[in-house]
């Protein structure tokens, strides 16, 4: 037993409430279970119960152990001084602080208590695998929109948060979240700092040179301070140096990931990548909060880093001709972690529902990811778009993994069928 699991069974009431004492042998009545409290103090607040004759409104603890009142220190905490039923799994020790105790332990069915051990310590990556499926498809259909929502929420809170610490200026809040997409999962952090250090306000200075543009974000990541022998590059570091005392620009002391990298992900590519979607585009984040269609929405992803980069992967080291395309699943990838989590969380600062109700539809058109926590539910689940492969990937990362069990609606439906 665990409190987490004593305050799920009092929650959804999971006990045998006939013929109620206290330990006192006082008859005990339960009104109002209460309200579960997430927030500092007792468990469960604005409860009600009779005990003998008298009633009783104000808040209920719950312990493994009555000692752990004592252990916890709530006897000198005021938050606890309105505490009318103290609901213990194992009364071990007389607390004596006038709270009358009510003990669980032989209410509660072992058939629950089994399940939820089994669903604890499975070997199973998925503790649940064995007792799927559970939800029907209207259960399975709600809890997926909740927990996309619940994805798209935490993303948006980072964007917002992003937002305060740029004087609202959304424009650059993209900015700085599309560069971090490019830098894909090994280089994120980096490229959003290179893009913090370059303000949108100096790239559109300069959107028009698509050199100059390379030459600012390389220069920044650190990759034009070798002694570069190709012309191409030491017409960038020059050009940098120049803009970088222009603008002022603040050096970062970082470098990029290379190793055990696809050519194609190289921070060469995708920075080159990066100026190309900046030389093609204006006021791309205006654009993009009005586009209702999916198709138009990848089009304005369709760029090619310049000819230079058709033979390069990275300074001087020439490659078989490739033009260095940013492939469909690269702009599948920048549209659900970035684009749509942006539209969520514009929508939710203007407080327009259009933007959000957008950001789902557009998780249900497009393809679902195929990755490691996704081919673990084959069989198990469906996935047959983003909004499926979403919903996955946030039910394992922030439940399963986490063993929250008792918050999910699939460890729900086991535990109280």
């Amino acid at each position: 037993m665990n409190e987490k699991l004593l305050q799920y069974i009092w929650q959804f009431q999971l006990y045998n409430k006939k013929e109620l004492f206290t330990t006192d042998d006082k008859p005990l009545q339960i009104l109002q279970h209460g309200n579960y409290n997430t927030n500092q103090g007792p468990d469960f607040l604005n409860a009600s119960i009779i005990i003998d004759t008298i009633k009783w409104a104000g808040n209920i603890e719950l312990h493994v152990y009555a000692g752990d009142w004592l252990k916890h220190n709530h006897q000198t905490d005021k938050n606890y001084t309105n505490v009318i039923l103290h609901v213990v799994w194992n009364n071990d020790v007389a607390v004596n602080n006038g709270i009358p105790v009510f003990v669980l332990k032989e209410r509660v069915a072992k058939l629950l208590l089994d399940k939820y051990t089994n669903l604890m310590q499975q070997a199973l990556q998925r503790n649940c695998y064995n007792f799927l499926p559970v939800l029907n498809q209207l259960g399975w259909s709600s809890w997926k929109e909740r927990l996309v929502i619940e994805r798209l929420q935490r993303k948006a809170g980072s964007m917002l948060t992003s937002l305060q610490k740029n004087n609202n200026s959304w424009e650059e809040v993209f900015w700085q979240k599309i560069a971090a997409n490019f830098g894909t999962k090994v280089n994120s952090d980096f490229f959003e700092a290179i893009a913090a250090s370059i303000p949108s306000t100096i790239l559109s200075k300069h959107k028009n040179q698509i050199n100059q543009l390379e030459a600012l974000l390389l220069g920044q990541a650190n990759l034009l301070n070798a002694d570069v022998t190709d012309s191409y590059a030491r017409m960038l570091k020059k050009e940098y140096l120049f803009l970088r005392k222009k603008h002022n620009l603040t050096t970062l002391f970082m470098q990029p990931h290379f190793l055990r990298m696809r050519p194609a992900n190289f921070p060469t590519i995708r920075l080159a990548q990066l100026a190309m979607l900046i030389n093609n585009s204006t006021h791309l984040f205006s654009k993009i909060k009005e586009i209702e269609n999916i198709d138009a929405l990848k089009n304005l992803f369709n760029v090619t880093a310049n000819d230079y980069w058709h033979y390069h992967y990275s300074f001087d080291e020439e490659t078989p001709h490739k033009p260095k395309h940013l492939g469909e699943q690269m702009v599948q990838n920048i549209i659900i972690n970035t684009i749509i989590p942006l539209i969520f969380a514009y929508g939710n600062y203007i407080k327009d529902e259009k933007y959000n109700e957008r950001a789902l539809q557009f998780l249900q058109v497009l393809a679902p990811e195929i990755n490691n926590i996704t081919k673990s539910w084959k069989g198990f689940a469906d996935n047959k778009c983003a909004f499926d492969s979403q919903a996955l990937i946030e039910l394992t990362n922030n439940y399963c993994s986490l063993q929250k069990c008792l918050q999910c609606a699939v460890g729900n439906k086991i535990l109280r069928s």
